[in-house]
C-alpha cells in the first residue's frame, strides 16, 4: 500500500464532507470542517491518498497571533486504512512543514471521551496541558469553546 501526500485543496471539500460523520462512527463532524479551511489553510493541511482515493487528512495552520504555533484542528482517517500509520504520516508531514515555517510548538485538543485521540496524541509526543478539573485522571478544560464544551489541551515542542 503506497501513501501519497499532498496538500489539502478547495476540490477536497465536497469528497471529504460527504464521508467524515460516517469515518467518525456517525457523529455530526461536518459541521467543524466549513469550506473556509479547504480555502484558506490549504498550504498547513494534508490529504493521504491511496490509489487516488482520500484515506485521512490533516487540516493545520500556522497562527497568525503567536507565529512560532501551529494548531492541528482537525484529523480523520478513513476506517479501512486505520492501523496503518496513515493519521502518524499527516502528523509528521504537518510537524515537518511548521518547523520549515519556524514554529517550535504544536497545539491540539480532543473530547475527553475520545480516549483514542488522547493516546494517540500522547504517542506521538503531545502533552496534557493542565486543566481546571480532572475526568479520569486527564485534566480536562471546562466551557472551553463555550458552556459544556469541555475539552483536552495538547501541546507538543518541534525540535529543529
Amino acid at each position: 500500500m503506497r501513501v501519497k501526500l499532498r496538500p489539502l485543496n478547495v476540490n477536497d471539500y465536497q469528497p471529504i464532507i460527504t464521508v467524515v460523520d460516517e469515518w467518525w462512527g456517525g457523529e455530526p463532524m461536518a459541521v467543524h470542517l466549513p469550506r473556509l479551511f479547504f480555502i484558506h489553510f490549504q498550504s498547513g493541511s494534508v490529504v493521504a491518498e491511496i490509489e487516488g482515493q482520500i484515506a485521512g487528512f490533516l487540516v493545520g495552520f500556522r497562527s497568525q497571533t503567536h507565529a512560532n504555533q501551529a494548531y492541528i484542528h482537525f484529523v480523520a482517517t478513513n476506517p479501512l486504512y486505520r492501523g496503518q500509520g496513515i493519521a502518524r504520516q499527516l502528523y509528521q508531514h504537518f510537524f515537518k512543514q511548521m518547523r520549515e515555517w519556524g514554529c517550535n510548538e504544536v497545539y491540539s485538543l480532543t473530547s475527553p471521551t475520545n480516549s483514542g485521540s488522547i493516546q494517540f496524541h500522547q504517542k506521538m509526543g503531545f502533552r496534557l496541558l493542565p486543566g481546571d478539573k480532572e475526568l479520569g485522571g486527564i485534566p480536562v478544560s471546562t466551557d472551553y469553546d463555550g458552556p459544556g464544551q469541555t475539552l483536552v489541551l495538547f501541546q507538543r515542542t518541534l525540535y529543529q
